[in-house]
């Protein structure tokens, strides 16, 4: 978080009107005595009795991360199979593809040339996310590059043959307290990490989102993509709800200065 403290700090200086925001007091949130976010309190539920995932969002690492409330950096945002045993079941040519692109510094990824990042990566991503949950749908708002994602919980099935987006097709179901949500349709050569582990066209995302309490959110994930993997895989992905503070709207390509230097070896 380090890159968005110190873009804030600018802000701050240069536009104290438009960063105040990112120091005011979250409403309707519960409180200690004290006034401090009460994080370990129950999850929020919607009218209809199922909770509610609604919030402001940074991720904290796997589910095996210490919880302290506060956003920071997922260490699967740069290798993807950071907490896998014995790493991923790459088919031959994925395995070929991702030493390549090691081979150059990851030079290609996405990220630094200002593309959409997909579903996956945009969870382990550092920079901050809302979720809006109405009756229906669920709307995903990515501070990097203002993106958005949708999730429909209106009973809708999947496309049987879609066109390739950046984010793909998602629709979700609840199962008890946790919203199962199955994507298809993601474009080819989408990379899941840094490191430029990559993902086909063939992939099938399963997540499974559930809020444990007010200030923590866990997302399971399974990957299955023949094309790319001998077998399904699966990570886990915690974040921890963000008090008091809001986004900042961040247009990547705005005075873009860095692709120029992305040379590799």
């Amino acid at each position: 978080m380090a890159a968005r403290i110190k873009l804030s700090v600018m802000l701050a200086v240069s536009a104290p009107l438009f960063a105040q925001w990112l120091d005011y007091p979250t409403p309707g949130i519960p409180r200690l005595a004290d006034g401090k976010p009460n994080l370990s309190a129950p999850a929020p539920r919607t009218a209809d009795g199922k909770p509610d995932l609604s919030g402001l969002w940074e991720p904290i690492g796997p589910a095996t991360s210490s919880f302290t409330g506060s956003g920071g950096r997922d260490p699967q945002f740069q290798d993807v199979a950071k907490e896998i045993k014995g790493g991923l079941p790459f088919r031959p040519w994925a395995a070929d593809l991702l030493k390549a692109r090691l081979a150059v510094n990851s030079k290609d990824d996405p990220d630094s040339h200002c593309q959409p990042l997909g579903p996956i990566k945009m969870h382990l991503h550092p920079y901050p996310r809302r979720i809006i949950q109405t009756a229906g749908l669920l709307v995903i708002l990515f501070e990097r590059d203002t993106a958005y994602r949708q999730i429909f919980t209106d009973g809708r099935p999947l496309p049987a043959d879609p066109q390739p987006s950046f984010n793909g097709y998602s629709s979700g179901k609840w199962e008890g307290d946790t919203l199962v949500v199955q994507t298809i349709g993601v474009k080819d050569g989408t990379w899941l990490d840094v490191r430029g582990t990559p993902m086909t066209d063939a992939a099938k995302i399963t997540e499974r989102f559930h809020r444990p309490t007010f200030g923590r959110l866990e997302i399971g994930i399974t990957v299955d993509d023949p094309k790319a993997y001998t077998k399904p895989w699966s990570i886990q992905v915690t974040q921890a709800f963000a008090p008091d503070t809001d986004m900042l709207e961040f247009v990547c390509l705005e005075n873009e200065k860095d692709v120029r230097h992305l040379t590799g070896k």
